[in-house]
C-alpha cells in the first residue's frame, strides 16, 4: 500500500499529469520495443573499435564517429539541425600540448623539485606559450571557495595576485548543514576552482589530489591530463598561468618546506573562519606550449513536432561523442587506444536507440525532439557549453535536456539511480516511469563524486534548463547486496579512463536496453505534456530559468 501510495503521489506531482495526459500511451510503449540489445552493441561495436583511435577531438578518429553518427540520423530520416543544412555544427577547440619536467619550490628551510606524472601534473592555463612561473608565493586557501548563501569566503579579500594557491578538492562535507554535506556540490569540482584562482588574480593553482576528494585515482589524471589538453578559444577571461594537481605526498612536502602540517591546515579549513595561509615558499616552472587551432563538431538531428503550437519546443537528448584518444608514451605490446566503449559510445548507442523509438511512433510527438551527440566532454564540457549557446530552438523553449552518459553492463536492476534527485520536478515522473518498470528510484548512491557537474546536462542547467541525468542502480536481479557496487569500484579503478574501456562479449546488456527505454518513455511524455518541467523552489537553477521565461515574454 505504501508503495501504492508513494506512485500516485508522483503521478499527482507530473507536469500535466493532473489534467489526465497519461504516462505512457500504448504506441510509445510499442515503440520502446524497438530498443533491443544488438541495436546497442552494434553502434558500440563501430565507434568503440580501434580504427577511431579513441576519437579525441580534432582526430581522424573524431571525424569518423560524427560521420557514423550523421549518417545514423540520416537513416532514422531525423532532419539536419546543424550549421547550413548539415548534421554538423562545427565549431574550433584550442589544443595545448606541452608540459613542465619538474615544478621547483623554494623556502628558507631547503629546496624541492617535484617530478612531472609521478609528483604532480601541470598544463597550461593560456593560450600562448611559454608558459611562466617565476618565483610565485605558494599560499594555502583551503577550499579556494566564495558562497554568500553559505556565508563562506576562503579568500577573506586578500591579496592574490601574481600568486599560486594550493587548493583542497571537493568541498566542506562535515557539517551537514553546510554545503550538501557529502554530496558534492560544483563548489568542490576542479573546474570551479581553477576559475575562482584566476578570478582573485592568481598566477597558478595546485590541487591535492585524493582518490575520495575527487572521485578517482591519480591514475585517472595522469592519463585525462597529459597529451594535449582542450579548451575553447579564450573569450578576455582572466587566466591562469598554470592549472597542476598534486599527489598527497608531495602536497605534505610541500608545505613541511613551509613549516606546516597538512593535517592541520585541512583541519582549519573546514569552518568559515579559515584565513588563507602563506607558506613562504616560491613556485617556479617554464615550458613550452605548443597551440594548435583544431575543428570539431556537435552532430545534431532533428525530430520536428506535430502540433504547430508545440512544435516550436523541443526535448533535447544528449550524448557525447568524444573520448581520450591515444596514449603518447606507450610501451612496446602495449595497448595504446582509450576506446571509450562504455565512456560514451554506449551512451551515444542508446541515444541513437531512442531516435529509433521515436521514428517508430505513428506520428511525432507534440513537441520536437532534437538529439545532440556532442563533441569534447572529457576536455571539460566543451562541445555541450557550445551547444548551449547556439541552440536551434531559445533557451527557454527547451523543454528539457535528457543526458545519456555510460550505459549498464552488468545485467538489470532492480533501482534507478537519479543524479541530481530533489532538483526538479521531472523526479516525479522518472519515479512513475521507473516503477511501471518494477523499479524504484534512490538519489545518487555516490554523491560524493559530484557527478550532477560532471556530465553535459551541467551546460544545458546553468542556463536553466531542466535536466535529467539518471542511469541503472546498484541493486542487481539475482546479485547479492553490494555486487553491484562492488562491480561499479572495479570498473572505476581498472578502466574509467584507461584502454582497457573496450566492448567485451561478457557484458549483460538487459539493464541497459531497460533504461534506454525509459530515456525514450520520459522524452514521450515531456515531448507531449501541456506543461514544460521546472526546477523546484529554491534550486541553484531556478534563477536562471526564471530570468529566461521572463526574457522571452
Amino acid at each position: 500500500m505504501k508503495r501504492l501510495s508513494g506512485l500516485l503521489t508522483c503521478l499527482l506531482a507530473l507536469p500535466g499529469l493532473a489534467q489526465g495526459v497519461p504516462l505512457s500511451l500504448p504506441e510509445e510503449k510499442a515503440a520502446a520495443k524497438a530498443i533491443g540489445a544488438p541495436l546497442l552493441i552494434s553502434h558500440v561495436r563501430f565507434l568503440a573499435h580501434d580504427l577511431l583511435e579513441g576519437r579525441a577531438p580534432g582526430t581522424r578518429g573524431d571525424a569518423l564517429a560524427q560521420a557514423y553518427i550523421a549518417s545514423q540520423f540520416e537513416g532514422l530520416g531525423l532532419k539536419p539541425a546543424g550549421t547550413g543544412g548539415s548534421y554538423l555544427q562545427p565549431f574550433e577547440l584550442v589544443g595545448l600540448e606541452g608540459h613542465p619536467e619538474t615544478m621547483t619550490f623554494r623556502a628558507a628551510s631547503g629546496r624541492i623539485e617535484l617530478k612531472f606524472r609521478e609528483d604532480f601534473i601541470a598544463v597550461s592555463g593560456v593560450q600562448a606559450s611559454p608558459v611562466v612561473l617565476k618565483d610565485s608565493e605558494l599560499v594555502f586557501v583551503g577550499y579556494g571557495i566564495t558562497a554568500p548563501e553559505y556565508q563562506w569566503d576562503d579568500f577573506k579579500g586578500m591579496d592574490l595576485q601574481g600568486k599560486t594557491l594550493l587548493i583542497l578538492n571537493s568541498d566542506p562535507a562535515e557539517n551537514p548543514h553546510l554545503f550538501a554535506g557529502r554530496s558534492r556540490l560544483w563548489y568542490g569540482r576542479w573546474d570551479y576552482k581553477y576559475l575562482q584562482a584566476a578570478k582573485v588574480g592568481a598566477a597558478g593553482a595546485i590541487l591535492l589530489h585524493t582518490t575520495p576528494s575527487a572521485g578517482y585515482s591519480w591514475r585517472v589524471v595522469q592519463s585525462s591530463w597529459t597529451g594535449e589538453q582542450f579548451e575553447l578559444p579564450a573569450s578576455g577571461a582572466p587566466r591562469l598561468q598554470v592549472k597542476a594537481w598534486a599527489t598527497e605526498d608531495a602536497t605534505r612536502r610541500l608545505v613541511r618546506l613551509g613549516g606546516q602540517e597538512l593535517e592541520a591546515l585541512v583541519a582549519a579549513a573546514q569552518t568559515r573562519e579559515f584565513r588563507p595561509v602563506p607558506l613562504g615558499v616560491k613556485v617556479s616552472t617554464r615550458f613550452a606550449n605548443q597551440v594548435r587551432r583544431r575543428p570539431t563538431a556537435n552532430v545534431l538531428g532533428l525530430l520536428p513536432g506535430s502540433d504547430p503550437a508545440l512544435a516550436g519546443e523541443a526535448v533535447l537528448y544528449t550524448a557525447h561523442h568524444d573520448h581520450l584518444g591515444m596514449k603518447a608514451d606507450v610501451r612496446p605490446g602495449e595497448d595504446a587506444i582509450y576506446n571509450g566503449a562504455v565512456d560514451n559510445a554506449s551512451g551515444v548507442a542508446e541515444m541513437l536507440a531512442v531516435a529509433r523509438a521515436f521514428q517508430a511512433l505513428p506520428k511525432p510527438p507534440r513537441r520536437s525532439v532534437l538529439f545532440a551527440a556532442v563533441a569534447a566532454e572529457e576536455q571539460g564540457l566543451l562541445g555541450s557549453e557550445f551547444l548551449a549557446g547556439h541552440l536551434p530552438f531559445p533557451a527557454d523553449r527547451v523543454a528539457a535536456n535528457i543526458n545519456i552518459d555510460g550505459a549498464n553492463i552488468n545485467g538489470r536492476t532492480k533501482d534507478v539511480t537519479v543524479i541530481g534527485l530533489g532538483k526538479s520536478n521531472l523526479d516525479a515522473l522518472i519515479t512513475a516511469l521507473a516503477g511501471a518498470q518494477g523499479r524504484g528510484v534512490k538519489g545518487d548512491q555516490l554523491g560524493d563524486r559530484g557527478f550532477f557537474y560532471r556530465s553535459d546536462q551541467f551546460s544545458f542547467a546553468k542556463r536553466g534548463i531542466p535536466a535529467a541525468y539518471f542511469s541503472s542502480g546498484m541493486d542487481f536481479v539475482g546479485r547479492p547486496e553490494g555486487w553491484g557496487l562492488r562491480q561499479r569500484e572495479t570498473w572505476e579503478g581498472q578502466h574509467y579512463h584507461q584502454p582497457s574501456d573496450e566492448l567485451r562479449p561478457e557484458w549483460d546488456w538487459s539493464g541497459a536496453v531497460e533504461d534506454t527505454q525509459l530515456y525514450f518513455l520520459l522524452g514521450a511524455h515531456v515531448a507531449r505534456a501541456p506543461e514544460l518541467p521546472r526546477w523546484n523552489p529554491g534550486d541553484e537553477f531556478e534563477a536562471p530559468r526564471r530570468e529566461a521565461l521572463k526574457r522571452a515574454k
